[in-house]
């Protein structure tokens, strides 16, 4: 079998260029958040900064990724894309510039990642819905996003690595400038493509009246409901170990910056594995027993990795994390928008992103508070047990949660 054959999307021209050059813009993204977390650590040694700053970047998806999915909805998608790139190279530009001069401060830092995150909770769900159109049909969309994922998390394995050499040699202002490049990458690619454009019915509604039918349509519909709120919980419980990470680095192993690139690539390696299984899976068929099976890995490894000392093994214990997480995060994109009816796809993406990024910065504060007061052990040790037992919780509904969903997945072709 070839690898087109294997992967489907990828014998679309539009998805094989988006593929590559979100590749590269992803890779900058995370050499941004790696330096962003180690220079507010450097300038200030405190966890609620720490928290504080991944949560500026989080926080606008909470309010703005459910208006996001309604844009996508009323808007041409590329260009919508386009603008938030061309937003976001002007933010990191900033950054730089006020690095390079020695004038940065962690107000600065804040306040762009603010900006940075209002961009991605634009961008998440409209990328997201633009898949369709650039693989042209619903019997490639389960491997389109298997592939965007596995993307994600081999940027989130080699981006920090990179980060991590960059930071060690020339410092935090290099690592802003390598992402602005990839930012004018990624422009360059919005450009080039010529999807095959939806079609869609004009809206006589408010975007009032969209916004609530697609809250509605989510929480009303136990498919998607249950799927949301397991979401929910993965995203503010395992947000915390990203933000908590310098602290490990520093304090538990005694390392520097590389150490900091060497932790969160491990969990990266993880998430590439995951993804790479998922992407070679040919049906959505047992996702929901899938993610069973990986919201409990994920929870368990979390947990042995806040008890552990050894560099070693919590690279090994992270690795296990990131594949747990991720496997269940992926699947659950990719149950949404199989589930999901066509006129709500945006809507119910929006939700998505809503749902597990925007948790994330209520997370990180309330951990980063923790974690001055108790320990960073001892907080992820407790957010290992709650995603632990907010995963039996959705196991222990699954058959009547498969039962729901049977229906919409044979509407729409999935299974018979």
């Amino acid at each position: 079998m070839t690898l087109s054959g294997a992967m489907p999307a990828l014998r679309y021209r539009n998805f094989r260029i988006f593929f590559a050059g979100q590749s590269l813009s992803l890779l900058g993204t995370w050499m941004q958040t790696v330096a962003n977390s180690w220079l507010v650590y450097r300038l200030t040694g405190s966890a609620t900064l720490l928290g504080i700053t991944a949560a500026a970047q989080q926080l606008p998806f909470l309010l703005v990724s459910p208006l996001a999915g309604v844009m996508a909805e009323r808007s041409n998608r590329q260009r919508l894309l386009l603008i938030t790139q061309v937003v976001a190279l002007a933010q990191v530009l900033t950054l730089a510039a006020l690095t390079f001069s020695n004038s940065v401060q962690v107000s600065h830092v804040i306040a762009l990642s603010l900006l940075m995150g209002v961009m991605a909770a634009i961008e998440a769900p409209t990328r997201q819905s633009f898949l369709l159109e650039l693989v042209q049909g619903r019997e490639a969309l389960p491997n389109a996003i298997a592939l965007q994922s596995m993307m994600y998390q081999a940027a989130r394995f080699v981006g920090p690595s990179l980060a991590g050499l960059v930071l060690a040699f020339w410092g935090e202002a290099w690592c802003y400038t390598v992402n602005a490049l990839t930012y004018i990458g990624i422009i360059v690619v919005y450009c080039l493509l010529r999807p095959e454009l939806s079609r869609r019915a004009r809206r006589t509604s408010r975007w009032s009246e969209d916004l609530v039918d697609g809250f509605r349509y989510a929480y009303g519909y136990i498919g998607i409901r249950r799927l949301l709120l397991m979401l929910g919980m993965l995203g503010l419980f395992s947000a915390p170990w990203s933000s908590l990470m310098p602290i490990f680095a520093a304090e538990t192993y005694a390392g520097n910056s590389g150490t900091l690139g060497m932790l969160i690539s491990a969990m990266g390696m993880g998430a590439v594995c995951a993804t790479t299984y998922l992407a070679f899976r040919s049906s959505v068929r047992g996702l929901g027993t899938l993610l069973c099976f990986t919201g409990v890995i994920a929870g368990v490894a979390l947990c042995l990795f806040a008890l552990s000392s050894l560099l070693w093994l919590s690279l090994l214990l992270l690795a296990v994390f990131g594949f747990g997480l991720v496997a269940s995060v992926a699947s659950i994109n990719t149950l949404l928008q199989t589930i999901a009816d066509d006129d709500q796809r945006s809507r119910v993406l929006g939700l998505y992103a809503m749902t597990f990024l925007g948790l994330g910065p209520f997370g990180n504060f309330i951990a980063g508070a923790l974690a001055d007061r108790i320990g960073a052990h001892e907080t992820l040790l407790g957010c290992g047990v709650i995603i632990v037992l907010s995963t039996l919780v959705f196991a222990s509904g699954r058959k009547s949660w498969i039962k729901s969903v049977r229906p919409a997945l044979q509407r729409n072709g999935t299974i018979e």
